[in-house]
């Protein structure tokens, strides 16, 4: 499967986070910010993308608690910063249980960045 029909397929697929997340931000909801769900930077394949502020989004849950997949995000989050992308991280539950603050938390780090 190509990286095009992989990302249409996740979209297809997302998770209740993201599904709750994509509706909060989509058309232009959060600050007038386009933002792109399911983005390819250079070979990673990200949750959300802000192009305006090169801004990612990555929603996680309870399998970045493993090891290697916590050290794979690891190096995969000092890769996109080098490349000068800034990369916040929000747990699932927290946006299933209280998406307002989940934005809140988003808008925080837009401002202090």
């Amino acid at each position: 499967m190509d990286s095009k029909s992989f990302r249409r397929q996740l979209r297809r697929d997302q998770t209740p986070a993201e599904t709750t997340f994509w509706n909060l931000v989509r058309s232009h909801r959060l600050n007038g910010l386009k933002f792109r769900r399911q983005h390819t930077i250079c070979n990673y394949i990200v949750d959300f993308y802000c192009p305006k502020l090169k801004l990612v989004v990555e929603l996680d849950g309870s399998v970045h608690d493993n090891l290697g997949q916590a050290n794979y995000d690891h190096e995969r989050e000092i890769k996109l910063r080098s490349m000068g992308y800034k990369v916040i991280r929000i747990e699932n539950e927290a946006v299933l249980k209280n998406p307002e603050v989940a934005l809140m938390y988003l808008l925080n780090f837009i401002k202090q960045t």
